[in-house]
């Protein structure tokens, strides 16, 4: 099958978003797809660093000292490591070199739906397949995941084994892709089944990686024709906003949305 398929209808997109999720050892349905949604096809998969910094890669470190200093004071969040630091970041909006992912095929449409002011384009969604990449990862990383019997990593798993980003970045002579789960930092990340893809370059584009490993990954293209009932459909299903986004922000987000004219 294609890497790149155009939805044609809702239940063609709900079919593809479960490509290859049978389990036979299982009798079960499990995906081992990461997903993300975006509202534009052309839109990069890069992270919000290069999109802050672009090439001037040394920026990184000040950005997540200065973060980790006036973060800390009067807070009881941890910040025990460079890993815990970067992830509190990535939360809070701070540019870092990670990705947000989820494991909701539903919850990526709806990134992928959301802004309507980019309903005059066609979207996006990436599907990942995050098992089979990490088990590209060097030797120690892999024995991390089997000793477990996990097919992500936690942030405790890296700290073990890659306690610094730097160690990170020179573990392999190859550009390095890797899937992490954060803690439960809040409902936000609960309610969006939330996780992270990280790449051993904080100015590496996820793409141009993802080209040399065309088995790992589909894009679903949404046409922009198809948006407004996808749109409803899924505020239908309450994968909104207000589910996303608890409070009153997330609230007035979706009704925002919900009360625009097509």
């Amino acid at each position: 099958m294609s890497q790149e398929i155009v939805i044609q209808s809702w239940p063609d997109l709900c079919e593809k978003l479960y490509i290859d999720s049978w389990k036979e050892p299982l009798q079960r349905f499990r995906t081992d797809f990461a997903y993300r949604g975006l509202s534009d096809k052309n839109y990069e998969l890069s992270n919000g660093f290069y999109r802050t910094c672009g090439d001037c890669s040394h920026l990184e470190y000040h950005i997540l000292r200065n973060f980790r200093k006036y973060a800390r004071f009067g807070k009881t969040e941890d910040f025990s490591s460079e890993w815990q630091v970067m992830t509190m970041g990535q939360h809070y909006g701070l540019p870092t070199r990670l990705i947000d992912w989820t494991y909701s095929p539903f919850v990526a449409v709806h990134f992928a739906t959301q802004n309507t002011d980019r309903y005059d384009t066609d979207g996006i969604i990436w599907m990942v397949d995050f098992v089979n990449v990490n088990r590209l990862l060097p030797l120690p990383l892999q024995k991390a995941l089997n000793k477990v019997g996990s097919n992500t990593f936690t942030i405790e798993m890296m700290e073990m084994v890659v306690p610094t980003i730097e160690e990170f970045d020179t573990m392999s002579e190859e550009l390095m892709l890797l899937f992490f789960e954060p803690p439960s930092l809040d409902a936000r990340i609960e309610n969006q089944y939330a996780f992270f893809s990280v790449m051993s370059d904080p100015v590496a584009i996820m793409d141009k990686w993802l080209e040399k490993h065309p088995g790992l990954f589909y894009k679903l293209i949404i046409p922009k024709g198809l948006k407004w009932e996808i749109r409803d459909k899924l505020d239908q299903a309450n994968i909104t906003e207000r589910l996303l986004f608890p409070g009153l922000d997330g609230l007035a987000s979706w009704l925002k949305r919900h009360y625009t004219p097509v």
